[in-house]
């Protein structure tokens, strides 16, 4: 085991600020096996956005440009948290230079870099994986034990949404978000998290159909200044047109069973509603992420007159709380932060070499990641083809 891990973190963004924070609190989740974790870096082109997240998060320095981060001796771990199109030359980047790299969801903007990263990974020397957070969260991972177990049993239907609304005021400024080709903007953003929950609890996808990708807020006015996440900030009357998708909805059907998705970054009061139900053969299970710290389950064990959904309160008995929260006693709640500490941690595990049987478990490799972009692939490919099936 290293004497100490050195860590940075490029983006200095929403999503970047959490992985900060989650790297801050990972050593002090479970017992102390980990070696010194040193909070090197934060990385931004931004230098006051980089500034004021180093500062705030407790990191020794900021860099303006990841080959800096590349070069530095002192830094041995590092979490890319930026544009998606710009995820493959700095991953491989980081990767040639011996870094261990957690890089954020979808893994690129294109499949091709997304396999070409995929090979890099493969062949590199150091560990890479992506940050498929919601694994983390204490009450899907409960679901997902609920059917392995057979106390749900076998799969029969899924009904996803994933409805945010940072999209849906039309003079929210334009950004990366709102550039590419089709199936990159909603779908990618929030359509990756809900694929790969799917697939989490009820196995591969193995066809798709029904694709829609819509575009309902065509142009978008240009920042007058630097935007961080998904901020409305002061806008230009100077207007650029949106490229990707707004909304997006398909269904899919797995090795058992079948499922309904839909996803958008247009859903007025819906700031992140990450909700599913899943239907299996000895009841059902629903999840709500406005809701994390309970679940509700229905189990098939009663006269129908009694039957019904209750309400679960996560507590040390389920996963990852025991432990993983300072107070971890039933009922203290927790939320998305907590998760990005716990996947932190388990990526810190691996980087330090504890074995699997002593280990959270482990993130998702970079094939997964290409998984997962084959899937938001194949719905696009559905949708320029009026609805038609596509077999994965």
């Amino acid at each position: 085991m290293a004497d100490s891990l050195g860590v940075a973190v490029i983006g200095a963004g929403m999503a970047g600020k959490a992985h900060a924070a989650a790297y801050r609190t990972a050593s002090a989740l479970y017992s102390p096996v980990l070696p010194p974790i040193r909070l090197v870096s934060i990385g931004d082109v931004n230098a006051e956005f980089g500034s004021l997240a180093a500062k705030r998060f407790g990191y020794e320095r900021n860099d303006t440009s990841w080959r800096a981060i590349a070069e530095a001796d002192d830094i041995d771990v590092v979490s890319v948290v930026i544009a998606n199109s710009l995820h493959r030359e700095v991953v491989e980047g980081l990767l040639a230079a011996g870094k261990h790299v957690l890089c954020e969801k979808p893994l690129s903007d294109s499949i091709e870099d997304a396999r070409a990263m995929a090979e890099a990974a493969r062949n590199a020397s150091s560990i890479a994986r992506i940050g498929f957070t919601f694994r983390r969260t204490p009450g899907i991972a409960y679901i997902r034990d609920l059917i392995r177990s057979g106390v749900l049993g076998k799969v029969l239907h899924f009904s996803g949404r994933y409805w945010t609304d940072y999209g849906f005021s039309p003079s929210a400024p334009m950004s990366w978000r709102y550039k590419g080709g089709p199936g990159s903007g909603a779908l990618a953003d929030v359509g990756s998290h809900l694929t790969y929950v799917a697939e989490f609890l009820c196995g591969d996808i193995k066809s798709i159909s029904g694709g829609r990708l819509s575009t309902v807020i065509d142009k978008r006015p240009l920042p007058l200044g630097a935007v961080m996440g998904h901020d409305h900030a002061a806008v230009s009357d100077t207007f650029e047109p949106v490229e990707n998708d707004d909304y997006a909805v398909f269904s899919a059907e797995f090795g058992n069973g079948a499922g309904g998705f839909e996803v958008s970054r247009v859903a007025a009061g819906h700031a992140n509603s990450l909700i599913f139900e899943v239907f299996c053969e000895n009841g059902a299970a629903r999840f709500d992420q406005r809701r994390p710290a309970e679940i509700e389950l229905f189990l098939n064990d009663g006269p129908a007159n009694e039957n019904g959904y209750r309400q679960v309160i996560l507590g040390p008995g389920h996963p990852y709380i025991a432990g993983g929260l300072a107070m971890d006693a039933p009922s203290v709640g927790f939320g998305q932060n907590d998760a990005f500490g716990y996947q932190a941690r388990a990526f810190l595990e691996e980087v330090a070499g504890l074995s699997e049987a002593e280990s959270l478990p482990r993130c998702a490799t970079f094939d997964e990641g290409v998984r997962n972009m084959e899937l938001l692939g194949a719905v696009t490919e559905s949708a320029l083809n009026n609805g038609k099936k596509i077999t994965l």
